[in-house]
């Protein structure tokens, strides 16, 4: 037991968690946990803005599988976190967020820069707390992290009021829990095992349908154990790429499925007698018209919330449990000699080959496939890939295979623009010997490009592929389908100079333009040592296809553009 003030106590709790790396701006009211930080052995990044550290935060979480951590003071502070908890929230990550607040005596006054963000974000977070003696520092800190990183993982905010940072207290550590009506361990019920397992032995045209239950439970190797030793092909979701690797031998992988998903994909699923889905949500971009998704076929759902259960699509038999726990009692339970795939197997070969991934050519200009299947060949698929939002996320998961999990990294649920570069900031003190890069738009890019100062500062090795376009594209295809091409706010009179931008602000950079100098351009930012930028300039009119237009059945897709 010591003696300590409240904020060495937050700073302690850190240690004690294994912490070793945090994201944050100081203020006001966290100045007495900043003065903490300076005598602790904990890695603090300073960010330029909140909203990036807490996708920072969020990128550390995704390529480790720990929480990540950040830190911003009251008010403005603290709100402008709430973007980056909404979008750890909707794609289930765990991190936890430290708040400076006002005293505890000035809460509920107007205190200047006084809000009420355990309010604010309380639809956001798996759970909150907020602190109000210095003895509850410790308890609550590791309550937050078990909580963060347990059943369905999650963001949890602890919210430290400046007089609770000053006040003395005794530290204890204790790893002792009293939680009434959270039990994660409890998360389990195979009551339904035997029909999955019938189900599954007698399927003539099964799918497993990955989502990112499996990367998050570290189901990756036993979903391909499995996948190989009955012969079930794989798609994904945007969130679950990476669960199988989709480049394996076997042919197995139907690379991702929904709107703008691989067409075999899109094919199979609909074509299924039997999905396994595995980790999935079912969201709206991947099953396009659920009246008619998987419509032939029993869906079995695998998955460790049991909220989710028919909560999109009613299943007909469900497993709740960690994904890598119901595999295992699945394979276990499974003794029958299933039936023959190689027929089915065969089929799905024959669209890959009839129906490939479209890869439109304007000649003399650079295609977004073309980047990214070359940057995919010159990384070998060691890389660890962020994205923004936008066309550029949707090319990336469409033309950049990635052959194990946590690999990829993308704002799913919420789709945030501005995530992928301070994501990529986070996965590179998460995966230190592995390059990190991040594929951008300009439209989102500019959304938290003052992290290049960051990455100066600190010397972080992100590289940052732009794919330059000079528009909004995502939305200005939806114009152009949907809108007569009215291209309301969608298209820049002007942009900025991204390479003099990146380099005022202490980043190499340089653009390229045409088709013959690409390879050349990725080899030599890949070389750089620090952190860099090339500026890819696209065409304007490239398109995201295939696409599933709204409130259409997946296997309707569009695959060229008149």
């Amino acid at each position: 037991m010591a003696k300590m003030n409240g904020a060495q106590m937050v700073v302690k709790a850190l240690e004690d968690e294994g912490v070793s790396t945090v994201f944050g701006i100081p203020g006001g009211t966290v100045i007495h946990l900043y003065d903490a930080l300076y005598d602790s052995k904990i890695n603090h990044i300073l960010m330029r803005h909140e909203q990036a550290a807490s996708h920072a935060a969020d990128g550390y979480a995704r390529a480790s599988g720990r929480p990540g951590v950040c830190i911003a003071t009251s008010g403005p502070g603290a709100t402008n976190l709430v973007t980056g908890i909404a979008t750890a929230n909707l794609d289930s990550v765990p991190m936890v967020a430290i708040t400076g607040q006002v005293a505890t005596t000035m809460i509920g006054t107007d205190a200047f820069q006084e809000a009420d963000i355990v309010g604010a974000s309380l639809p956001l977070v798996k759970h909150s707390f907020q602190l109000h003696s210095p003895d509850a520092v410790q308890s609550t800190i590791h309550k937050a992290f078990y909580i963060a990183s347990t059943g369905r993982p999650g963001p949890v905010l602890v919210d430290v009021p400046a007089d609770v940072q000053k006040g003395m207290g005794d530290y204890k550590y204790s790893t002792q829990l009293d939680f009434m009506g959270y039990h994660p361990e409890n998360l389990y019920d195979v009551s339904q095992l035997d029909a999955a397992v019938s189900l599954i032995e007698h399927a003539e045209r099964p799918v497993i349908f990955a989502g990112g239950g499996v990367i998050r439970s570290g189901a990756s190797e036993l979903l391909t154990e499995f996948a190989l030793k009955y012969e079930i092909p794989v798609a994904t979701t945007l969130l679950g790429k990476g669960g199988f690797p989709e480049s394996h031998p076997s042919g197995l992988s139907l690379g991702m499925a929904g709107m703008h998903g691989h067409p075999v994909a899109n094919r199979a699923l609909m074509a299924a007698d039997v999905v396994i889905a595995i980790g999935s949500r079912f969201s709206d971009r991947t099953t396009g018209k659920r009246q008619s998704f998987a419509a032939d076929a029993k869906i079995i759902h695998i998955d460790l919330d049991a909220a989710e259960i028919d909560k999109a699509i009613e299943t007909d038999v469900w497993l709740v449990g960690d994904a890598s726990r119901v595999l295992e009692a699945l394979m276990a339970a499974i003794r029958k000699k299933i039936a023959d795939h190689s027929e089915w197997n065969r089929e799905l070969a024959e669209i890959r080959i009839k129906e490939p991934m479209p890869r439109g050519e304007i000649e003399g200009e650079i295609a977004p496939w073309q980047v990214l299947e070359t940057l995919r060949g010159l990384t070998g698929g060691s890389a660890v890939v962020t994205t923004e939002v936008g066309q550029n996320q949707m090319w990336t998961a469409q033309h950049f295979n990635f052959e194990a999990p946590r690999r990829f990294l993308t704002s799913g649920g919420l789709g945030t623009m501005g995530f992928g570069f301070p994501a990529a900031i986070g996965a590179a003190y998460a995966c230190p010997e592995q390059p990190v890069i991040c594929i951008a738009g300009d439209g989102s890019l500019m959304m938290n490009i003052q992290e290049f100062d960051t990455c100066a500062r600190y010397n972080i090795p992100v590289k940052v592929v732009l794919l330059n376009n000079a528009c909004l594209g995502n939305v200005r295809q939806w114009q152009q389908l949907f809108y007569d091409c009215r291209y309301s706010n969608t298209i820049y009179t002007r942009n900025p100079d991204f390479v003099r931008l990146s380099e005022a602000m202490g980043v190499p950079a340089f653009a390229v333009s045409r088709p013959e100098e690409l390879t050349r351009a990725l080899e030599r930012l890949l070389a750089e040592p620090g952190p860099a930028l090339l500026d890819v300039r696209i065409p304007q009119g490239a398109l995201v296809l295939p696409m599933v237009y709204p409130g259409d059945s997946i296997d309707h897709m569009v695959s060229s553009i008149g």
